[in-house]
């Protein structure tokens, strides 16, 4: 992959369910100063995308921050920021997969008028018994991820495209029924208000990092990765940004509440026309929604492979197949267990716990690139953080603040998470890891 595939590999891994569904949860959380919480997550992202892009340029193998802290932190350290990482990747296409059923409905409503039954379209803590169109896209992933990394880049291309064009379609037409009394008063909720509704929009921006998890399959890595990871957060805030004051102008942000395809319910209540545009952009969140389900799921497949390689899990999940170099056993499990939870579990329980790993993972890369200053000041670097050791706190403790304003279900979720997390290691990982073993093991092994 080249930096235009890289760039769209993180795009494509971001844009979606958080812009087209989980806006409607935090408009109500935050009120018109949503745009602020916006730029409050974009900020949060970007002092980590700046330590992502160092680390990326000096250590571009497959597997994120899983590799930067591995190579920085050690081995304990590595596998916590890699078990949240298996957190962020596997739920977060869970939560996608969810939208996704949630704007497949909306689009049958708007064509033929009917939609699927609750019971099938919702798990049980939502209404429903299976949520059956959100496990059939991970499948749809699935095959297509088992062709090949190529192959699959070339799809996320093409979804790319045809998602950024309805974004853009959604504030052209959604402009026209603007109103700036919508946005009076700017902060009805306080910071409080802000800082929750920044809590919940993290989860728009997770995937930004999907480029590092690709390091193995980039041209030039060095050169490309953080170019690449930069290039895709600064597409992806002012999309953000011009999308959130175009969907508020639209429509009093008291309205958005219990949304679910928001955008295109803006559109249907604020914006004459008939049905044309609602279709066109419910069309074009259900191919966003799919290239994100595409991206992520790559990404945690390699995180696996490379945990895998370092003995930390079982060695199934290194094995690739000899034509096309795709890890398939990986794959399919990774698929099952993320069809699993998309099936049976609401989105707004899987954003939180994704946003609760990631951020988590995200003040460990901080942490790294300090280390890395530090133990290794002379090594090359195709890419420095500005205004280091500064910006690297900073990214740290706006990870901290953004983590404070998640719930305390999130907490006590993410608590069992990491407890579980731990009891693997100490059972399988300490005894199997590439580190642990004699010098005449490894020599066999290899």
């Amino acid at each position: 992959m080249g930096l235009t595939q890289l760039t769209l590999l993180s795009v494509g891994a971001t844009l979606g369910t958080g812009i087209f569904v989980v806006l409607g949860q935090a408009v109500p959380e935050a009120g018109p100063a949503v745009v602020v919480s916006f730029v409050l997550a974009g900020i949060t992202a970007l002092f980590s995308a700046l330590s992502y892009a160092e680390l990326a340029g000096m250590i571009p193998g497959a597997g994120s921050s899983y590799s930067y802290t591995y190579a920085t932190l050690g081995e304990l350290v590595a596998w916590v920021c890699g078990w949240c990482l298996v957190l962020e990747y596997g739920v977060s296409v869970a939560a996608v997969a969810v939208g996704w059923g949630q704007y497949v409905n909306e689009l049958l409503e708007l064509t033929v008028g009917w939609t699927l039954p609750e019971s099938l379209a919702a798990p049980p803590g939502a209404g429903g018994v299976l949520n059956v169109p959100a496990a059939a896209i991970v499948v749809l992933a699935m095959v297509v991820l088992l062709r090949g990394a190529r192959e699959s880049a070339v799809v996320n291309t093409i979804m790319v495209a045809v998602k950024v064009a309805a974004l853009v379609l959604f504030c052209a037409v959604a402009f026209t029924a603007f109103r700036a009394g919508n946005f009076q008063p700017l902060f009805p909720l306080g910071m409080a208000g802000v800082s929750a509704g920044a809590a919940s929009l993290f989860f728009s921006y997770i995937g930004f990092d999907a480029a590092s998890t690709a390091g193995e399959e980039a041209k030039n890595p060095q050169r490309d990765l953080p170019r690449a990871i930069l290039l895709s957060l600064g597409l992806i805030t002012a999309l953000y940004c011009v999308v959130a004051i175009a969907a508020v102008g639209a429509m009093p942000w008291q309205k958005f509440a219990g949304t679910e395809a928001t955008l295109s319910e803006v559109l249907v209540r604020s914006v004459g026309g008939g049905n044309l545009w609602p279709i066109l952009l419910s069309v074009g969140a259900v191919v966003a929604t799919t290239s994100v389900v595409l991206a992520v799921q790559y990404g945690q497949t390699r995180i696996l492979f490379s945990m895998a390689r370092d003995g930390l899990v079982p060695p199934v999940f290194a094995k690739v197949h000899p034509k096309t170099g795709v890890p398939r056993a990986n794959t399919v499990i990774v698929s099952v267990f993320v069809m699993v939870l998309a099936a049976l579990v609401p989105l707004g329980a899987l954003a939180d716990a994704t946003s609760i790993g990631t951020l988590f993972a995200f003040a460990l890369v901080n942490c790294a690139v300090l280390i890395l200053r530090r133990r290794s000041p002379e090594a090359p670097r195709s890419f420095r953080v500005p205004l280091a050791p500064v910006t690297c706190v900073l990214g740290t403790l706006c990870c901290g603040y953004v983590m404070w304003g998640l719930g305390a279900d999130t907490w006590i979720a993410f608590g069992l998470w990491m407890a579980v997390g731990f009891a693997i290691y100490a059972l399988y990982g300490i005894k199997h890891s590439r580190l642990g073993r004699p010098a005449t093991q490894e020599k066999t092994v290899v």
